[in-house]
């Protein structure tokens, strides 16, 4: 199911230009206090708490100026109050979670009588209750200890089955959530609001020496969404401003970070494919994975230029090295087609015996090629080691005889290398059978370690190389021995495997004969 589906969005998803996915990542991230404010509600459900505490306020004070008015009523001063602790009154309605009760229903008729009590309190607080309303526009009712309404179009009516005047009765301030019959929508999306339809009732107790008296039912609709937003609109202009300047911002500085860069490199990289080489150039906001990319590119260029630049010398070399051999054997084929019956045995021998000379030139050749090619390609074991005192201990037995000795140098503890042991070998055999032809009798092996590389220097007693040829003794088919059947391939062999290795191969100045310096990586404790 998960590979279809991704089959799916494979086959659909639009092939975009980075700039424009950075874009629409960035406008979508800006988009998200506002969708946040507006589908989540948040920036709604603190208005409705704000109107709750506008209530519970109004109503505090309110009741408390009531109470006042009952205790000169009723009762002479009775000193000075007791120690109150003061704390903040949390809000008690949340539009996730309290529930939105029906409107509220009308008062129903009654026969009882209202409290004379509460009745004056009522007459004598109206003032203040007028006062309240144009100021708050907030619904102010204040019921008997019955439940009966006292002002308004409803008094003289009964309002103590609602739950919340109950729970004032009993001497609980309460306030909750109803829906609002008669609002009408002022705005085309109204809808998105869910406070819109609701109104807040409150009902608060009047006390007077412990005993509920009267209670005040306050109500109010809470502040529309559209409407704080409109109040708020310079602050919310002054963000929506702001976002979108650091949004520009952030879209050029990831252009010239990032987008322009990589469609330098893409187009340097179409170049390179094409035969031209052009220098990327490197961009003035510098990132550290762009700038990586950019080195990582040059590198590359470089290698291919460096391995072009390989393989046309190599073919020029290689055209070269068969051309001389493969000229004399057709001109001695030439020779005893047309001249074989007239020509002396001694000589038919010799074309023979040059013809063949070239031919085992040819073969040693190609050996040595395919050698160097599969040196070249080598990629060195992760877990090659090779213990070298037992090595070099062989190598000294194979490699010595009357007219060439080797002689080994090398601490108690000989260390562990990380090359595979015919790699290290062919590269030692290589340099010992170079010393023996250049008239050398006498080789030293010298092993140390330095930090984490084994050091072999090699030193023979031979005439040494001469300066000129220092510097190319390494080039393929660079031989001071063609006469003697060299093919210049060997050093070069040599450096290729040990660069399969991560190892070193190079030749050191010296007073007499030839010293080269070979240099390995120590194989890890552990390794098997």
């Amino acid at each position: 199911m998960i590979a279809t589906a991704k089959a799916w969005i494979a086959r659909y998803w639009p092939v975009l230009r980075l700039r424009t996915i950075l874009l629409g990542t960035l406008l979508f991230v800006a988009a998200l206090p506002g969708l946040g404010a507006i589908f989540l509600r948040v920036y709604e459900n603190a208005l409705v708490r704000r109107t709750e505490a506008e209530l519970v306020a109004q109503g505090a004070a309110l009741a408390a100026s009531a109470a006042v008015v009952a205790s000169d009523t009723v009762a002479p001063d009775a000193g000075p109050p007791a120690a109150v602790r003061y704390h903040d009154r949390m809000t008690e309605v949340d539009l996730r979670a309290s529930p939105i009760l029906p409107p509220r229903p009308p008062a129903s008729p009654t026969s009882e009588r209202p409290d004379g009590l509460a009745v004056g309190i009522a007459r004598r607080m109206m003032p203040a209750f007028q006062e309240t309303k144009l100021t708050t526009l907030s619904s102010i009712l204040i019921l008997d200890r019955q439940g009966l309404v006292l002002n308004g179009g409803e008094g003289g009516r009964s309002l103590a089955a609602l739950p919340e005047i109950k729970a004032a009765l009993a001497g609980k301030a309460v306030t909750v959530l109803r829906r609002n019959e008669g609002y009408i929508a002022p705005y085309p999306l109204t809808w998105l609001s869910r406070a819109g339809y609701i109104r807040l009732h409150h009902a608060r107790p009047i006390r007077v020496d412990g005993r509920v008296i009267a209670v005040l039912l306050l109500s109010r609709s809470p502040r529309a969404l559209f409407l704080g937003l409109y109040e708020d609109r310079g602050k919310i202009m002054l963000g929506v401003v702001a976002i979108f300047l650091l949004l520009l911002f952030l879209s050029a500085i990831l252009s010239r970070a990032i987008v322009r860069p990589i469609e330098g490199l893409s187009r340097a990289t179409r170049s390179l494919a094409s035969g031209r080489r052009v220098v990327p150039r490197h961009p003035s906001l510098q990132v550290v994975e762009i700038r990586t990319l950019f080195e990582n590119f040059e590198q590359m260029a470089d290698s291919i230029e460096k391995r072009s630049r390989y393989l046309r010398d190599f073919a020029s070399s290689v055209s070269h090295e068969f051309k001389t051999p493969l000229a004399a054997i057709s001109g001695a084929i030439e020779l005893l087609q047309d001249h074989g019956a007239d020509m002396a045995s001694s000589d038919r021998a010799r074309f023979l015996g040059n013809m063949a000379a070239d031919a085992e030139r040819l073969s040693r050749l190609v050996r040595r090629l395919m050698e160097l090619a599969r040196a070249d390609v080598l990629v060195g074991e992760q877990d090659a080691r090779t213990e070298t005192g037992p090595l070099l201990a062989a190598m000294a037995d194979a490699l010595g005889g009357r007219e060439f000795t080797v002689m080994i140098v090398m601490p108690d503890q000989a260390p562990m290398v990380a090359i595979d042991p015919g790699a290290l070998e062919a590269v030692l055999t290589t340099l010992a059978d170079n010393a023996r032809q250049a008239g050398a009798t006498q080789m030293t092996i010298a092993l140390t370690v330095q930090d984490d590389l084994a050091c072999f220097d090699l030193v023979d007693d031979g005439p040494g190389i001469a300066e000129g040829d220092r510097e190319k003794i390494f080039d393929p088919f660079f031989t001071s021995k063609r006469e003697q059947g060299g093919t210049g391939l060997g050093l070069a062999i040599a450096r290729s495997l040990l660069e399969a290795y991560r190892g070193e191969l190079f030749l050191l100045a010296s007073i007499q004969g030839a010293h080269f310096r070979l240099l390995c990586p120590m194989a890890m404790p552990g390794l098997s």
